[in-house]
């Protein structure tokens, strides 16, 4: 199982997270408050998925770290120092701008709600693993890297799983769906913390990101020990490069 071996020679660090966001962001955490642009080849590379992310920043509610490519870093300041403070600048706007710095013409800035844990929910644990690319899984868990979590009914059709996005050897973001038939038993916590356990224990962090208006996948997180500790994503996400 291509992504399952990926993830086993994962090497015990004091903190993986910042380890993580290290690697993720070109810097962490950075020297006082206020916007930090790093200049990062990660930037230039391709992610999980194979797409090339050409800026990731993170806020903690005192300093925000962005990595853009190197010989960016003061182009993207110039746009993004006024705009993470005054929110009346559009979104479309500021993606505009950053679209044609960073050769993405079309992209769309945003923001997520960054979680992670490292004491998830005293929940009984649930599903199986399989290979993302397994057929009764729905399509959206075929890209992930580091195998499914899923959970099937007796006929074997999906009814819940969890994807593992493995960005790096200390973080792997967790992304979870639930068929409509299947919702309100409480299988999306579950599965949530089994796969956080399995991610601890091989000595990454599990992460979780949603839409701020994804009020449900709030609810799953908060209940399976992920909480809301102020921290922001900020992402240039579409476009095509020119």
């Amino acid at each position: 199982m291509r992504g399952l071996q990926r993830v086993a020679c994962c090497r015990v660090v004091a903190d993986p997270l910042t380890e993580h966001l290290r690697r993720w962001l070109g810097e962490w955490p950075a020297d006082g408050p206020g916007l930090h642009v790093v200049g990062t080849e990660q930037r230039t590379e391709p992610d999980w998925d194979g797409r090339v992310s050409p800026l990731r920043g993170l806020s903690d509610g005192a300093r925000t770290v962005v990595g853009v490519p190197p010989g960016t870093e003061e182009a993207v300041r110039t746009v993004l120092d006024p705009a993470l403070f005054d929110h009346r600048i559009p979104r479309r706007e500021l993606g505009r701008r950053l679209g044609e710095l960073l050769d993405r013409p079309g992209a769309a800035f945003g923001h997520a709600i960054f979680r992670w844990s490292t004491a998830p929910a005293p929940l009984e644990s649930l599903g199986t693993w399989v290979d993302a690319r397994d057929p009764r899984l729905p399509e959206w868990l075929h890209p992930f890297n580091g195998g499914v979590l899923a959970v099937f009914d007796p006929r074997g059709a999906y009814l819940a799983g969890v994807g593992r996005k493995v960005h790096d050897e200390f973080g792997h973001e967790i992304a979870v769906g639930t068929t409509p038939a299947a919702r309100g038993r409480g299988l999306a916590r579950r599965l949530v913390v089994t796969a956080a356990r399995r991610i601890l224990a091989e000595g990454a962090v599990p992460t979780y990101l949603h839409d701020p208006t994804n009020h449900a996948s709030a609810r799953v997180a908060v209940s399976a020990g992920f909480p809301d500790r102020g921290w922001r994503l900020h992402g240039l996400w579409g476009g095509q490069p020119g």
